[in-house]
């Protein structure tokens, strides 16, 4: 089976909750985790397939006309390094093309912290042509320095950079994705 990515959606928490709760390793604080699921009700939310089988997801908080953020992106552990999170992001990549957005950010503990699994997410999003911009040592506690990561939302093409096997070349996912139009005032854009 090959890799779609389809959406954005809102209200589909009830299938990305087990998907979070799939991964105790990086969301392992209880309210952080419940915050994440309230809001993926009302946030938009890309979702990765596996055939039939949701198995990943992406929800992105637009800040302006010129930036967005990935506000939680989660893929089950056993399809880790299989180009669904890339497709996760190159979907949102495009989508927010779609609607003018210049810069995708995400956060993400800073390398000041010891923890493997996120020394994993950073080079994930190293590979996928993000930057380290700014480290908030304070943000989300003392002991969990946070960090800033952005990226243009170019075309694709873009020269991506991997110090670890073949994250530097992202699969070619079949991506259900239609021109999205910014919406007019006073209206979401997105499918519920």
């Amino acid at each position: 089976m090959g890799i779609t990515v389809e959406g954005p959606f809102l209200g589909r928490s009830s299938v990305c909750e087990p998907i979070l709760l799939s991964l105790p390793q990086w969301f392992g604080v209880q309210a952080a985790t419940d915050q994440y699921i309230q809001d993926i009700e009302v946030t938009p939310t890309l979702l990765a397939h596996d055939g039939d089988f949701a198995v990943g997801f992406l929800t992105l908080v637009e800040h302006s006309a010129y930036s967005a953020e990935i506000q939680v992106m989660a893929v089950r552990p056993e399809l880790h390094r299989r180009g669904f999170g890339a497709a996760l992001v190159q979907a949102a990549e495009h989508y927010l093309r779609q609607r003018g957005i210049e810069y995708l950010q995400a956060k993400t503990l800073s390398a000041r912290h010891p923890d493997e699994n996120y020394a994993g997410t950073r080079r994930f999003y190293l590979a996928m042509g993000f930057r380290p911009l700014e480290e908030f040592p304070e943000r989300w506690g003392p002991a969990n320095p946070a960090c800033s990561w952005s990226s243009a939302c170019e075309d694709g093409q873009r020269h991506r950079h991997s110090s670890q096997g073949d994250m530097s070349q992202p699969q070619s996912p079949s991506t259900v994705l239609g021109p999205r139009p910014r919406p007019e005032a006073g209206t979401s854009g997105y499918q519920e």
